[in-house]
């Protein structure tokens, strides 16, 4: 199929926008030399396994996923599971945090349930007040926002982090349509708060390659762009590449088809392949510099690296799942053990062995140099329960993620 702006878009709505693009300007110099440096608030209002395992485990084996913990404890028990949670896992003082080190973005993942919840959903809501006193956070600490659609309905990936684990079901039935009220409602919210939120991302890792239909997410993205543009004229529009090159984008949604502010978010990790976890630090390194000189130095489109981590094994609790083991330690199935996870890599940075926490400095700061050879960077993530391979303010204070971020001890590994 051969795509064109005025088929995807739609008359109206270029006809309402005009020539609105030659009258603003992007809210935060995106591609213009000042580099997004920031990090993903994961696990906050939208629950992951491995970064909170504590309420999945008290919920019984049957809760492996926000839909699933909602289903077992029920409506009202959930919400007050979550109200606890949202209350206290992020405050005001992670804010002044991460800007006292250097960094100018959130990342803040959100729930379609958040906004818009659909007939027969076990979720519940309540998330919109804690998002909105992030933004009056993030104001006070001189930080941007990018709000991330992080979960669609029937799961635009099958991952637990769309808030359902399991089969992709984002395009079947009514459900791409059903996602639109969400963003929109989610565009309009924080429309008038362009001081702060910079950025939307219109949906968070659809996966083409585990059978998203790439004609159809172009259709949404498009609609998309015009969701979010008729809230705001100069917010940024964020399009994860769906697992795909992010060169490969290339031509679509750039300028010359008469849409603007468009940013590609690209994620990488090497940890959920058993090839990449066999790797030293000197070659993971050399992958990731080799990442960014043929999938991000090469879009036609800013391109940040929205999710990124110092780990090299898989071996945090849940990673892969509650339920299902670590390709690391041989644990997950039809895998075979490349070392020893027993333990090594939960709890704190200041109970790794030094040589692993040399491995994560050096491994960190060569991304830090790739990715900014970007648009830059939001790590995955800032707090979480007891992984320190991933948990960003843990490493801060364990003196292997830099502090400023700019600071290195190992440079120029690009």
């Amino acid at each position: 199929m051969t795509f064109s702006k005025k088929t995807l878009l739609g008359l109206s709505v270029l006809a309402a926008l005009g020539q609105a693009s030659k009258e603003v300007s992007p809210l935060f110099g995106y591609g213009t030399g000042d580099k997004v440096r920031g990090v993903n608030l994961g696990g906050w209002l939208v629950l992951e396994p491995w970064i909170t395992p504590s309420i999945f485990d008290a919920a019984g084996g049957a809760a492996v996923d926000e839909w699933s913990l909602c289903s077992v404890l029920g409506q009202d028990e959930c919400r007050a599971v979550l109200e606890q949670h949202w209350s206290s896992f992020i405050t005001q003082d992670d804010f002044n945090q991460i800007a006292a080190t250097g960094m100018n973005h959130v990342r803040i993942p959100v729930g379609y349930w958040a906004l818009e919840r659909l007939d027969g959903d076990p979720y519940v809501d309540g998330q919109l007040a804690h998002l909105d006193n992030a933004i009056a956070w993030a104001r006070g600490a001189g930080l941007k926002v990018l709000v991330d659609l992080h979960g669609a309905p029937g799961s635009q990936n099958g991952f637990d982090n769309s808030g359902k684990r399991g089969s992709i079901g984002w395009q079947q039935g009514s459900n791409v349509e059903n996602t639109k009220p969400a963003l929109e409602a989610l565009a309009k919210r924080y429309g008038g708060d362009t001081d702060v939120v910079t950025a939307v991302e219109a949906l968070n890792e659809p996966s083409v390659p585990g059978g998203v239909n790439e004609d159809g997410l172009k259709q949404y993205y498009y609609d998309s762009w015009g969701v979010i543009r008729e809230a705001s004229q100069d917010t940024t529009v964020v399009l994860h590449d769906g697992f795909m090159p992010t060169e490969s984008w290339n031509g679509f949604m750039s300028e010359s088809t008469g849409v603007w502010y468009v940013m590609m978010d690209t994620h990488h990790y090497e940890v959920f392949d058993s090839s990449l976890l066999a790797m030293d630090v000197n070659a993971h390194a050399s992958n990731v510099c080799s990442f960014v000189n043929q999938h991000v130095v090469t879009s036609d489109k800013w391109t940040v690296v929205g999710e990124w981590t110092g780990a090299m094994t898989d071996c945090a609790k849940y990673l892969n799942g509650k339920g299902i083991g670590a390709r690391y330690d041989g644990s997950y199935q039809g895998s075979q053990a490349i070392g020893i996870c027993d333990g090594k890599f939960t709890g704190t940075v200041d109970g790794l062995p030094q040589q692993d926490r040399d491995n994560l400095r050096q491994f960190i700061e060569a991304q830090l140099d790739a990715y900014e050879k970007g648009a830059g960077w939001l790590y995955w993530t800032w707090k979480t329960e007891g992984a320190p391979e991933w948990d960003m303010q843990m490493q801060i204070a364990g003196g292997v993620f830099p502090n400023p971020v700019t600071s290195r001890q190992f440079p120029s590994q690009c």
